[in-house]
């Protein structure tokens, strides 16, 4: 049975950021890892924040770089703790004008850019977002698909110590349905 650690992006092989970096900071240090990455493997999508000691505290991702572009979702919570996607879209539309949200996301992007840490929008990890390293990938599947992730942190004695990615699953998964002989 194949376990996540032989799945998982170690940390020391994911593109990771200061906490206390700046929004533009994550989008350099997202770029330029995708710029080496290997074309035969999909890149990386997000960002791993790490704290003064080298611990892995946060995920970012383009969600969470776009959602700070907007501050107004301070005011209705954590946009990220919620599945929208079940949510009636009239109700969606109505907290657009409601809050006013996206009226002037774009402008001084440059002051956004600069003046947004990480640290501040950034997803914390959650129970339901790590996985220990000996799980199966039965039970990271399962954990993928119910909590509509694209990717779980990996940990080792409650340390984070890598990433499983969606993608790298679905790409194995496939694998093993097209070595079957049908």
């Amino acid at each position: 049975m194949t376990k996540v650690k032989e799945m998982m992006v170690s940390v020391s092989d994911y593109t990771t950021v200061s906490e206390d970096a700046n929004l533009f900071e994550a989008i350099m240090a997202l770029e330029a890892s995708q710029e080496k990455n290997d074309p035969a493997r999909y890149p990386h999508r997000a960002i791993l924040a790490l704290d003064s000691d080298g611990n892995v505290v946060g995920k970012v991702n383009m969600f969470s770089i776009l959602g700070a572009l907007e501050p107004k979702y301070d005011q209705i919570g954590d946009p990220g703790g919620v599945s929208w996607a079940s949510v009636n879209p009239d109700f969606l539309k109505s907290m657009v004008k409601k809050y006013s949200l996206w009226d002037k996301p774009l402008e001084d992007i440059c002051a956004k850019a600069g003046g947004k840490k990480v640290k501040n929008f950034m997803f914390k990890p959650s129970e339901g977002e790590c996985i220990d390293q000996d799980a199966t990938l039965n039970e990271a599947i399962h954990l993928l698909i119910l909590g509509n992730k694209l990717s779980l942190l990996v940990t080792e004695d409650d340390k984070i110590i890598g990433i499983l990615r969606f993608v790298d699953l679905f790409e194995h998964v496939c694998e093993l349905i097209k070595a079957c002989e049908l």
